[in-house]
Parts: C-alpha cells; structure tokens; sequence
C-alpha cells in the first residue's frame, strides 16, 4: 500500500507541475495523498500487532498442546506417576487385569496387532501342512532376532504377537509381580527360555540398549508418560533400533484433544497430538492403523509405526 501511495503521489506532482494555474490543487492534492500515507502506516502498525499478536498465541497454545502435563511433586515422586504406581498395586497379575473389563476384546487386539506387526518385518512363520514352521519372505524389512515388549505386564503381547515372531525378547514393566507372574506362570516354557531380560522400570528412567531391537512395541502404556517424558522416551528407543528397526505404539487415544484419567494417571491424546510428540523426537511416521473389532463405548485405539 505504500508503496502504491507514493507511486500515485509522484504522478500527480508530475502532472500538476506543467499547469502553474494548479498550485491550489497540487496543495490538496499533496495533503490528500499524505492522509492516505498516514492511514496506510497506521493500518500497516495495526496488522503488525495483530500478526505478532497471533504468532505469540499459536506458540503458547503450541506449548500447551505439546506438553499439557506438569507434574507436581509429593513426598519425593511426581504426582502423576505416583497414582499410576497406586493404581496398578490392586490390577491382579492375570489377562483379565491387564485388559480392565474388557477381556472380550483382546483376541480382536491381538489379531490386528500381529497383521499389523507383519507389515514390517522380513521373515514371517508360517505353519506348514505337516504341521512344522517355516520362515517365509515378508513385505518389510525389519529383521525376526529381537524385540522389546515394552509396558509387558505380564507377557499378553510377548506371548501371542512377539515370541512366535522373534528369537528373542525382552520385557520392561514397573511392577515386578507382573513381569514374575510372565516368566513363572503366563509364558510356555520354550518361551520363557527366549526371554533374555525382564527389566523393572519405569519407561521415564528406562534406557534400551543402543542398537539391540528389531522391534520396540509400545502398547498402553504410552498414555502413563507424560508428553515430554513421551517424546524423551520415544527418542531413546529410536537409538535402541537396529539398521531397518521399527517402533510400534500402539494405544487409545481421543476423539477430541487430550483426556486426562486422574485415577490411574492415563492421558489419551487425540491422533494429531500423537503425531506432533512423534515428530518432535524425530522420527518419521511409516504407516497408522485403527484397530477394528472394539465395541463403540472403548475409546478409539490406533497402531503407529515409526523410525
């Protein structure tokens, strides 16, 4: 606009200036188009503001969406994780406690996450007509030697989607009865002598070996971290893959923005959300999956495959 004003200016001084009879109008006219000057540096302070003004919004609600979880402290541990820790002393170590009231729906789990899992990898076991296992090609390239189940509980996942997959496997969950009930109870034997480490942690402080994984699986556990222990945690993983390694997250999230469940300390985070924690700790999304088969009342449960 400014330039469009002093373009306009100087035509009329241009014009005007053969005409001596014009000296009135040349005066008007000069005062006219200085007007317009000024009201055109006015608006252009005013759009100024309000584009700065917009920017500093869009990063604090940026910031807000991006880490919408502070914790609190209380006698030494985070508030947050403190009633997660509460909650899961009174789950009981069996499928039915790892899967709340909704037992009905874990074969359907189960089934999508292996098709899902299978997507990825390499080499895939197949049951011949004699009853034998074979290996055969898969469409990824992610390799079968080893994985890591994290947030185990007691092996549901390792069990019927991971150890028919990989030689070996390695379990992580912060209750220890869990991951005893999975090596005493839950696994077959055959299995159980393939699980290399079950490590008692929480995902926050946990540190996965550096280029040990084929496949790190992440599945309901993700809504008990907080979104920058999140995005720290998912950056660690990343490190832990080996060369065509794959991160598998697997969880509810929200129909509409974050969910915070105060009783056991879970966040559900709507899909978008996900993708920006899964962005900023700089991996790259490879493919994301609704899971099928849940009755409408459980909230939407999604597969996100990363690197």
């Amino acid at each position: 606009m400014l330039t469009v004003s002093m373009m306009l200016l100087l035509e009329k001084l241009f014009q005007l200036s053969y005409d001596a009879n014009s000296a009135m109008l040349l005066v008007e006219n000069v005062f006219q188009l200085t007007l317009m000057l000024t009201v055109s540096m006015m608006l252009l302070v005013e759009n100024v503001f309000q584009l700065t003004l917009m920017l500093t919004v869009s990063l604090m609600l940026l910031a807000v969406k991006l880490f919408p979880l502070t914790c609190e402290f209380l006698e030494g541990e985070k508030t947050f994780y403190f009633r997660a820790q509460k909650f899961y002393e009174d789950v009981p170590a069996t499928e039915e406690g790892m899967m709340g009231d909704f037992i009905e729906v874990s074969h359907a789990d189960l089934e999508g996450s292996r098709k899902f899992l299978s997507k990825f990898m390499n080499y895939l076991p197949r049951r011949s007509w004699i009853m034998t296992w074979l290996w055969i090609q898969g469409p990824g390239n992610a390799g079968s030697s080893f994985a890591l189940d994290c947030g185990s509980g007691i092996g549901r996942v390792s069990r019927s989607v991971l150890l028919p997959v990989f030689q070996k496997v390695d379990l992580v969950d912060m209750v220890e009865r869990f991951l005893l009930t999975a090596h005493q109870d839950f696994l077959d034997q055959d299995q159980v002598d393939r699980v290399e480490t079950l490590f008692c942690y929480n995902l926050q402080d946990f540190i996965p070996t550096r280029d040990k994984y084929d496949v790190v699986w992440i599945q309901w556990v993700a809504c008990h971290l907080t979104d920058k222990d999140l995005m720290n945690f998912l950056r660690r993983c990343k490190k832990s893959l080996r060369p065509d390694g794959v991160i598998i997250l697997k969880d509810n999230m929200a129909r509409q923005g974050a969910k915070l469940d105060v009783s056991d300390s879970s966040v559900s985070r709507h899909l978008d959300i996900m993708r920006v924690i899964i962005a900023a700790a700089g991996l790259q999304i490879l493919a994301v999956e609704h899971q099928d088969g849940f009755p409408d009342i459980i909230m939407p449960v999604w597969m996100i495959a990363m690197r």
